[in-house]
């Protein structure tokens, strides 16, 4: 098999592997634990399940393509710039994301996601298992929809915009279980700003930590205000 035929595979691989887990993983867990419902253990397990994911695609990577995972090499920059990225990253991502919202609510006025409301419910407290969500949202999401993704759809199509747009129409699709078009809208949105980032700077690590940081504090957020109010948020 040729490296672009290699390279398909892989993307196609990745997504379907994301997709099973985002759609059919809670009723696996139902299965395998009997326990029902949507439970602070069974939300632990779904992320689990992420890990597992990265893992596939990282042993198909080897086995099967034997590239270097991330094929853009990774730059090195200074602290200072770690530190001005950090800001700027949450600065546009928050802010954007503000805006998207505010246009959604008076364009097409939807209830907040009840999965969202139920899973906030999970964490309230819980400070061992936000970090948990976050830490594997910023991993896993960052290596596989910007490090492995994005670099090969660039490659097999030789157009650096089209995978800018693939990774994070594919980021926003995955996001669509909440069922709702803010869920959608808004990752898409955050996707295609750390996907341009990422080809421009090509540092996988400053992403996966933006995305960890920017994950955190809306959970932190979302911990400590009445759920009644997350709309508003």
């Amino acid at each position: 098999m040729s490296w672009y035929g290699k390279y398909a595979v892989g993307i196609l691989f990745t997504f379907v592997l994301l997709a099973a887990v985002m759609l059919y993983i809670f009723p696996v867990i139902y299965f395998i634990t009997g326990i029902k419902g949507i439970t602070s253990t069974n939300f632990f397990y779904t992320r689990i399940a992420l890990w597992v994911v990265l893992a596939l695609v990282f042993l198909y990577n080897f086995s099967v393509e034997k590239m270097p995972f991330l094929l853009w090499k990774e730059k090195k920059y200074p602290v200072l710039f770690y530190i001005k990225t950090f800001i700027n990253l949450y600065l546009i991502c928050a802010l954007g994301s503000a805006f998207l919202n505010l246009i959604i609510q008076v364009f097409v006025q939807e209830d907040i996601s009840r999965k969202l409301i139920q899973i906030s419910s999970l964490f309230k407290n819980n400070y061992w298992l936000i970090v948990f969500i976050c830490l594997t949202a910023g991993v896993v999401e960052e290596f596989l929809m910007r490090g492995y993704i994005q670099p090969r759809i660039e490659k097999i199509y030789n157009n650096q915009y089209l995978g800018i747009l693939v990774s994070a129409a594919l980021f926003g699709i995955l996001h669509s279980t909440y069922g709702t078009v803010a869920q959608v809208v808004v990752p898409f949105f955050i996707g295609t700003v750390f996907a341009l980032f990422y080809k421009k700077y090509s540092n996988i690590k400053i992403l996966i930590i933006s995305h960890f940081m920017y994950d955190f504090v809306s959970m932190m957020i979302m911990n400590f205000i009445d759920t009644k109010h997350l709309s508003v948020f």
